[in-house]
């Protein structure tokens, strides 16, 4: 954070200092009657990609939600022990999404089978849980309200 903070302060301050020297340093100086003019710099990237947050962190964030514990608990007691449930992070973030996918699943003898997904803000650890109904991304508290229901 202070990386993505500081970055654009210094870029400023260091420009500043250039064109200090560069008055400075001007034979034809008179800083009573010229002007600086400031120059346009595009296509640079001020800040960076900063990740707040590691695929751990998001991770313990989803499997410590109550309704995640719970479904584990039952899954788990009605196979009598033969499935369990895990946990995976299914992609990290990126510049264009930045969010951990976490999915929880059931660990089958033969196969996983997926029960959600979740993201996680790697800046925030807002969590969002996929509605498969509607394919998008909910509010952790839309769906405990659907829970709920």
């Amino acid at each position: 954070m202070t990386r993505f903070i500081y970055f654009p302060i210094m870029a400023s301050l260091l420009m500043s200092m250039g064109c200090q020297l560069a008055l400075s340093e001007s034979p034809h100086h008179d800083s009573q009657t010229e002007l600086i003019q400031p120059t346009l710099i595009s296509n640079i990237k001020v800040a960076e990609f900063t990740r707040e947050i590691d695929d751990k962190t998001a991770l313990n964030l989803v499997w410590k939600l109550p309704q995640v514990q719970r479904k584990a608990r039952e899954i788990e007691r009605l196979s009598r022990g033969a499935i369990k449930v895990g946990a995976v992070v299914d992609s990290s973030p990126t510049p264009d999404e930045p969010y951990y996918v976490v999915r929880i699943y059931e660990e089958q003898p033969d196969h996983d089978s997926t029960i959600y997904w979740f993201r996680v803000s790697s800046t925030n650890r807002v969590i969002e849980v996929l509605d498969l109904i509607e394919n998008k991304y909910i509010s952790l508290k839309e769906w405990q309200e659907k829970f709920k229901r």
